[in-house]
């Protein structure tokens, strides 16, 4: 039997979840400058890094009310919690820093790009859901302005790829995958609680990460190189707290809000902000003007989501 996925009430809600999403996605495009600046590191060491801050900080703001959610979850929510955690963020993110540093940024923003057109389609199928022919034309405009993020990079794949091109395109397959599951089984979650905030979600989910950052560690030491140079530490530890800190606490924290008060259908749209502010940080990063392919991207992944809302505003109540 189909879930039945909660639905916005009026169009205050669906504004307030859409300005969620957008400051969600530029929290989120900082995650894809982390591996590219701190290439002296390994995915699974920058993924413990991130989380193990990511947990520690979700101790310090859990801890004055513990004992009520301890009280309120189900052995259902902490598996949940496990999984989630696992596929949202500890895989999640080791998979992303694999693939941006062996493929590339623009190849891994195409993959990753296509989550909204997937999350759409699943969260289509949902009892009350926009049919999906009215979301058809959103889906289009996604497609095409991930393709036009990627041109680049899928031309080198066509002509003779180097391995490291080739697994990070696996990783990004991947990721795509493990972040989609994560979205539809977030959603979901948050609509079953009930005494729980957004925002203590978000932290209990931080324990969790943090937990399974603990438990890679032994691999971590035994399998990848310690030998950087101070400066390097430096900077990993800075980028470790400051994306735990902004995308993890933060990131989350809104994306968690905005999922309450969205769609699935809508909700899937929202992950393009993460890919236009990741590849705005690119440019300020390298210091140049998006090329006439770049620029499209941005028009039609706009234009995607300004049909998406559209017809979910157009929907009879």
């Amino acid at each position: 039997m189909q879930a039945a996925l909660p639905h916005p009430s009026g169009s205050g809600n669906i504004l307030a979840g859409v300005l969620c999403g957008i400051a969600a996605g530029a929290l989120w495009g900082l995650v894809f400058l982390a591996p590219e600046l701190a290439r002296a590191f390994s995915p699974l060491q920058l993924s413990i890094g991130r989380y193990l801050a990511y947990g520690l900080l979700s101790v310090a703001l859990i801890a004055p009310r513990w004992a009520r959610l301890r009280a309120l979850l189900s052995r259902r929510d902490w598996l949940d919690l496990a999984w989630l955690a696992l596929a949202g963020n500890t895989l999640y993110y080791i998979l992303l820093a694999a693939a941006v540093q062996t493929g590339g940024i623009a190849m891994t923003s195409l993959i990753v790009g296509f989550l909204p057109v997937l999350i759409t389609l699943i969260g289509s199928r949902a009892r009350g859901a926009v049919p999906f022919a009215q979301l058809l034309p959103s889906l289009l405009f996604c497609a095409a302005g991930a393709i036009c993020i990627g041109w680049h990079a899928l031309a080198a794949l066509a002509s003779g790829a180097q391995p490291g091109q080739l697994v990070g395109l696996a990783c990004a397959v991947a990721a795509l995958l493990c972040w989609t599951a994560f979205a539809i089984g977030n959603s979901r979650a948050l609509a079953r609680l009930g005494g729980v905030s957004a925002h203590e979600w978000n932290l209990l989910l931080g324990l969790a990460t943090g937990a399974q950052a603990l438990l890679l560690l032994p691999a971590a030491l035994i399998h990848d190189t310690w030998t950087q140079s101070g400066a390097d530490w430096l900077l990993f530890a800075a980028l470790s707290v400051g994306v735990a800190l902004l995308a993890s606490l933060g990131g989350y924290a809104l994306w968690n809000r905005m999922s309450r008060l969205l769609p699935l259908t809508l909700v899937g749209q929202m992950i393009l902000f993460e890919t236009l502010f990741a590849l705005i940080y690119a440019f300020l990063w390298e210091q140049r003007l998006p090329t006439a392919l770049e620029a499209a991207a941005f028009v039609f992944l706009s234009l995607g989501v300004v049909t998406c809302l559209s017809a979910h505003q157009q929907r009879p109540r």
